[in-house]
Formats: C-alpha cells, sequence, structure tokens
C-alpha cells in the first residue's frame, strides 16, 4: 500500500519545481535587466523583478536542502519498519530458510532500506535536473534556432555517457552490498560464537574469515569509483565543448544584430543549465544506490507469509498430534522424515536422539515454527495448515532453552503470567529479589540461562494449551530444581498432550512413550523402559542422566 505523502515530502515536491522554474527564469529576468540597465529597453522594475526571482530560487533551494534529508529519513524509518514487520509476519515457518542469513537480512534492514529511503529525492533531483535542462534548450530556441542546434550537438554523446554510467553502476552497487552483507553474516556468526573462539584462540583465524571478503568489496568500491571518475571528466570535456558552441554561435548572432546585449547573457546562463544535466554524476551515483538497495529490499517483500486457514479445532478433544508422511528438506538433503508419528491426546512423548536426529525440528512441526516440505501435521485430525493463526497459537504452546523476551518490562515479557506461574516455574525468588520486581525494564536484566528459561516457562503456564511443547526448556536447571520445575508442570498440564526434548534418562522415564529418533527417522515408539536395552538408545541419552536413572 503506498505510503501516503509526509509534509517534507509535499514541501520537496514544492520547493524543487519551484527551484527549477526560478533557475529557468533567471537568465531571461537577467536579460532583461541588462537591456534595462544599457538602455536597450524601458522598465524600472527589471532590477526588482531579478532581486525578487533571486529570492525565490535561494528560498527554494533551502527548502530542499531541508526537506530532502528529512524526506530520506522519514521514508527509510517507513521502510524499515514494514519491512521489519514483513520478516516478523512471515514467521520460522520456512519462507526465510535457505534464504539470507540473519546478517544478510540485518545489513538489508539497516543497510539497503537505508538506500532506498533516498531513492524519492534523488529521483526528483534528477528529474528536475532533467526538466531544468530540457527548459533551458527550449529557452535557447526561443532566443535562435541556432543556439538549440548549437547545444544539440552534444546531446546525442551525453545522454550515451549517462547510460553507460547507470548501466556500470548499478550491477556494481548491487555487489558492493552483497559483499557488504556476506561480511555482516560472517560477523554475526562470529560474535555468537565469541566465547568458543576465545576458548580456542583462533581470533586471528576467525578475524581472517569474516574479512576474507574485503578484497572483493575494495574491487568493486574502486570499479565504482573508476566509473564515476571517467564519466566526471568526460562530462566535464562535454559541458565545456557544448558552452563554447553555443556562446561562439551567440557571439555571431550578436555581431550580426540578431541578438541583443541581454540575449548574449540569456544564452550563456541557459547553456550552462541545458549541460548541467550532464553533471549531475553524483545524483546519477545517488539515484543508482537507492535504485540497488530498493531491489535487495524488494527481495524480501516478495517473500509471501506461510498462508492460514480459517478452521478451529473441535471443543473437547485432548489434543493428539498426528503426523503423516512428513518430509523436511535442506535443498536436496533430508533433514526429517519420511516419518510418521501419532502423540496420543493427553500422553507425554518424550523426543530422544542424538544431535541432528531431528528432534527440535520435528517439535517445531505443530506449531508452525517449521512447515514440512511434504506431508500433513494434524491436531485433533485438523491440518495446522489451515487452522487460523490465533486457533494456532491457542492450541500450542512452546518453552525453549533460550526463550525470548518481548516487550518493555518482565510484566509485558510474561504475557499474562501471574504470581501462580512465576510460583510452579520457581521464577517467584529471583523476580522479587529484582530491583523492580516484575516492572524492572528488560534492559536491565541480568539473568542467568536458568532464570531465564523459568521465565519462558512461566509464559508457558499463563496459556492454556492443548499441546505443550519443551524445547530443551529445563536444560539450564540444576537436578534439584529441575526436579520441583517438572513437578510443577505435570500438575499444571496434567490432561494436556506434551512433547518434550530429552537429554536425561530421567525425563525420558517419566514420559507415556518415547519417540527415538535417528538420523531424522523414527527408530521406535515405546515406553522408556523398552527402549533401554539398546545400547543405542542409551547412547543418545547422557551417562550421568543413565546413572541417575539406574541408581
Amino acid at each position: 500500500m503506498p505510503r501516503r505523502p509526509t509534509g517534507w515530502t509535499l514541501a520537496l515536491g514544492i520547493a524543487l519545481p519551484v527551484e527549477a522554474g526560478t533557475t529557468l527564469a533567471l537568465p531571461a529576468v537577467l536579460a532583461g535587466a541588462v537591456d534595462a540597465v544599457l538602455g536597450h529597453r524601458s522598465g524600472p522594475d527589471a532590477l526588482l523583478l531579478l532581486a525578487g526571482v533571486l529570492g525565490a530560487a535561494a528560498a527554494a533551494n533551502a527548502t530542499a536542502a531541508a526537506a530532502g534529508p528529512a524526506c530520506s529519513a522519514e521514508a527509510t524509518a517507513a521502510l524499515r519498519g514494514r519491512l521489519l514487520r514483513h520478516l516478523l509476519a512471515l514467521g520460522p515457518g520456512g519462507r526465510l530458510h535457505g534464504g539470507p542469513p540473519p546478517g544478510d537480512l540485518s545489513a538489508r534492514l539497516l543497510g539497503s532500506a537505508g538506500d532506498a529511503g533516498g531513492r524519492l529525492p534523488a529521483a526528483l533531483g534528477a528529474a528536475t535536473a532533467l526538466l531544468t535542462s530540457v527548459g533551458a534548450i527550449v529557452g535557447l530556441a526561443v532566443l535562435s534556432p541556432w543556439l538549440a542546434l548549437a547545444f544539440f550537438a552534444g546531446v546525442v554523446p551525453g545522454v550515451l555517457l549517462i547510460r553507460l554510467f547507470l548501466c556500470q553502476a548499478g550491477p556494481v552497487f548491487a555487489r558492493y552490498q552483497e559483499v557488504q552483507a556476506d561480511i555482516a553474516g560472517r560477523l554475526s556468526g562470529a560474535l555468537a560464537g565469541l566465547r568458543s573462539i576465545h576458548a580456542a584462540r583462533a581470533e586471528q583465524r576467525e578475524a581472517a574469515r569474516v574479512l576474507a571478503p574485503l578484497p572483493e568489496l575494495s574491487a568493486a568500491g574502486h570499479a565504482l569509483w573508476a566509473a564515476q571518475r571517467r564519466t566526471a571528466w568526460q562530462a566535464t570535456l562535454l559541458i565545456a565543448l557544448i558552452e563554447v558552441a553555443v556562446l561562439t554561435t551567440a557571439g555571431a548572432l550578436l555581431a550580426d544584430g540578431a541578438l541583443a546585449p541581454g540575449a548574449l547573457a540569456a544564452a550563456a546562463g541557459w547553456a550552462a543549465l541545458g549541460a548541467g544535466l550532464f553533471e549531475q554524476v553524483e545524483a546519477l551515483v545517488g539515484v543508482a544506490h537507492a535504485r540497488a538497495g530498493q531491489a535487495r529490499v524488494d527481495e524480501l517483500l516478495a517473500l509471501a507469509p506461510a498462508p492460514s486457514g480459517t478452521a478451529t479445532l473441535p471443543a473437547g478433544r485432548p489434543g493428539e498430534v498426528s503426523l503423516r508422511g512428513v518430509v523436511v528438506r535442506d535443498g536436496d538433503r533430508v533433514l526429517l522424515g519420511p516419518l510418521d508419528l501419532t502423540v496420543p491426546g493427553g500422553q507425554t512423548v518424550a523426543l530422544v536422539g542424538r544431535s541432528g536426529s531431528g528432534k527440535s525440528l520435528l517439535a517445531a512441526l505443530p506449531g508452525r515454527l517449521r512447515d514440512p516440505d511434504e506431508g500433513t501435521v494434524l491436531i485433533d485430525g485438523v491440518p495446522v495448515s489451515s487452522l487460523s493463526a490465533d486457533e494456532l497459537r491457542q492450541a500450542v504452546g512452546y518453552a525453549f532453552a533460550r526463550p525470548a523476551l518481548v516487550g518493555r518490562t518482565v510484566r509485558d515479557a510474561l504475557a499474562g503470567a501471574g504470581p501462580a506461574e512465576a510460583a510452579a516455574a520457581r521464577a517467584d525468588d529471583f523476580l522479587r529479589r529484582l530491583p523492580l520486581g516484575w516492572d524492572t525494564p528488560l534492559d536491565d536484566l541480568r539473568l542467568s540461562g536458568g532464570e531465564l528459561q523459568r521465565l519462558g516457562l512461566a509464559r508457558l503456564l499463563a496459556r492454556p494449551t492443548r499441546v505443550v511443547i519443551l524445547d530443551d526448556a529445563t536444560s539450564g536447571l540444576d537436578l534439584a530444581t529441575e526436579h520441583q520445575v517438572t513437578q510443577a508442570l505435570d500438575h499444571a498440564t496434567h490432561g494436556r498432550t506434551r512433547l518434550v526434548i530429552a537429554h536425561r534418562a530421567t525425563i525420558a522415564a517419566r514420559a507415556d512413550l518415547v519417540a527415538w529418533l535417528d538420523a531424522g527417522r523414527l527408530r521406535a515408539l515405546a515406553p522408556h523402559t523398552s527402549l533401554l536395552p539398546h545400547p543405542d538408545y542409551r547412547a543418545a541419552l547422557s551417562d550421568t542422566a543413565l546413572q541417575a536413572a539406574t541408581a
């Protein structure tokens, strides 16, 4: 939906035409003033008119100078907001999977959107320069057709020069931004693993990896500068030749009496204005930069969110989760499946498997945090893809190993959770110790991993969902706290369907069934005690947990 023009946009849209009009009128007004002073034409108001035109031109120029950056800032803010809302609306259901990495997304949100935000001022500036030049040529033609012909002798090479520059600069700008995004993505990955990098004393190797694309970035920058420098000196030479041709023709016409002295001044002014089009290298750079940025933003805006339906779940059903013929891929590589699995309503199923076996991927499917590439996921017989977004959110609740806290304060982040939920998640004690309690700003929080997990569990308990999914949601708790929290969760979620990613045998032993995953396939669905004799199953659980379970 097009953005409504703001005050700064309107100011720029008015100031630029006024500036162009007064600039075009100035040579004619100056000619009248020269003729009036030399006595060739009566007009005592000619000097006042000249002063008025100069004043209007200065005011329009000042307004355009202020409105241009303000318009760019407003457009950038609006575009970033639109892009961010669009990316969040896409969700994690696979629309971004295999697309730009987080570092590239950040580069597009901050860099490319900023470049694209200057598109309107750059385009208006270039269009105004074009109209001014066309108007100046018309002015020359009014003075004498010979002056227009002298000017047109340099137009064709000038147009070819501009066209060549745009063709060269556009791809270079796009490549420059792509390499910038690559570096940003590498840096994001390095910052995420900073502790491991320092522990391995790999700072220099990692710095070399992050900065490896710099030569390519430098090459793109130098290519752009070379094209800009080449176009600039060619344009300067062309402008000089055009102005010499026009002034020579005007001088000959003046000598023959075909032009008045003031007309010579007008011809000089309009020749400079007409040739000014070929000096707009900087404006053309801005246009090319903005176009490249807009193209990278449009790639993301073209991604469509996963479609939602309008269906609702049948009332009074227990929350049975079924996966039928599910396959999840990353390109040509199968990550999960083919897989068929039914989690009986109201039962607890532990997902057990080695790292990379597909546990978190499977857990993401019921809540559409990832959509399968093949197959169907159902809750109580209804495909989750046909449910409305609100219905699905009310049906499936998650708690993660590193839950994200959203909002301004702790109260906002807990999204409806109260003291009872905080107590059940064993979060009430450290919440009371916070400087402002539940009203402590999130920016002031310094929480351990276990404390963060307990807040995520409290938030989960505030929602009476049919299906509860715990994705490593207690991995940061010590054994005693985990036991207390698990008991509270069992009580608070009694009767609900639960999927629990289990690394400890104690968690698997408490489940009704264990879904044992191996290399993305379901190897078995059975009670923990039935699977325990298998060495591969025991290897998928920690030795410490097995010792605790068999002690």
